[in-house]
């Protein structure tokens, strides 16, 4: 029994003597440690992997919400145009267009549609609406809209622009103004009364009121209801 010890225990002794058992076994303890961690990283990358699919689904959908919300804009903008446009207003005051529109293609009209102030002579832009009486009456919005503009124009009164898609309403000679810029109103909504205006005095308390589609001035009877 002790023979049979002795002869693994020399031969161990023979093989540790020699120089280049030590690095050897360095070098095969290194390549099990670097195949370990190597398995490791590998199990690690493939677990974090569906996470990294989720962000990515996440930033996708992320990126497009804005697209989903601009569409919605411009499905607003569009329910805008497609509104049919009402008298500034409302059904129950009785007004009459006190001076209408300067229609170009329209003789018989130009010497009525045109607008004295001092010495000068201007086609009327809009159409100037006004009761028999002369007392005020409630402006309200022709369209669905957003308040671009309020000002005080030393000539035009208090003027309030309200803007729907492609179509600018203009509101003129304006008073007890109710509307902020940036505000959003809807169709019928009073956004004033009726004044008077330094370059339409003689017109007394009325309000002038013009429309533009697409950037261009259109006669607003053209897209008004009949009254």
């Amino acid at each position: 029994m002790q023979g049979d010890s002795t002869v693994p225990s020399s031969s161990w002794k023979k093989a540790l003597s020699k120089r280049w058992v030590f690095p050897a076994a360095y070098l095969a303890a290194a390549a099990i440690i670097l195949t370990l961690v190597w398995v490791y990283q590998d199990a690690s990358q493939k677990t974090l992997k569906p996470q990294g699919e989720a962000n990515v689904s996440e930033s996708v959908q992320s990126s497009e919400k804005p697209a989903t919300e601009g569409k919605d804009g411009e499905a607003v903008e569009v329910t805008a145009n497609a509104q049919s446009m009402i008298w500034p207003v409302a059904d129950d005051v009785a007004v009459s267009i006190v001076k209408p529109y300067f229609d170009e293609t329209n003789p018989e009209t130009h010497q009525e549609a045109m607008v004295q102030y001092n010495d000068t002579f201007t086609p009327n832009l809009g159409i100037d609406l006004a009761t028999a009486d002369d007392t005020m009456f409630e402006v309200r919005a022709a369209l669905t809209g957003k308040v671009t503009r309020v000002e005080n124009h030393p000539l035009n009164g208090n003027v309030v622009e309200i803007t729907s898609g492609d179509t600018k309403t203009v509101y003129q000679s304006l008073n007890e103004v109710r509307v902020k810029e940036g505000a959003e109103v809807k169709q019928g909504d009073s956004i004033a009364t009726a004044g008077r205006s330094e370059f339409e005095k003689d017109l007394g308390n009325h309000v002038h009121f013009e429309v533009y589609e697409g950037g261009k001035l259109v006669n607003p009877v053209s897209v008004l209801p009949q009254k």
